[in-house]
C-alpha cells in the first residue's frame, strides 16, 4: 500500500512540475512582451483527490492534478 502512495506521489509531483513549468514559461513571455500581459491561476477542486489547474494567458492551459494534502507543498 506504501508503494502506491508512493507512487501516486509521485505521478502528483511530476504533474505539479508541469504546471510550474508551463507557468514559468508564460511568466517569461509576459515578461518580455511589449506592452502589456496579464497572467492568471484559477485552482479547482476535483473528485476523487484531483485538481484542476487552469493557466490563463490569452489562451487557457488546463491540467488535472492528482492532489493530496500530505504533497501539497511548495517548494
Amino acid at each position: 500500500m506504501e508503494t502506491l502512495e508512493k507512487a501516486a506521489a509521485s505521478k502528483a509531483a511530476l504533474s505539479n512540475a508541469q504546471v510550474l513549468s508551463k507557468l514559468n514559461d508564460l511568466y517569461k513571455e509576459a515578461f518580455a512582451h511589449d506592452g502589456f500581459a496579464e497572467i492568471r491561476v484559477e485552482i479547482r477542486i476535483l473528485r476523487r483527490g484531483q485538481k484542476e489547474v487552469i493557466l490563463h494567458c490569452g489562451k487557457q492551459y488546463r491540467f488535472v492534478v492528482d492532489y493530496t494534502p500530505a504533497t501539497a507543498s511548495c517548494h
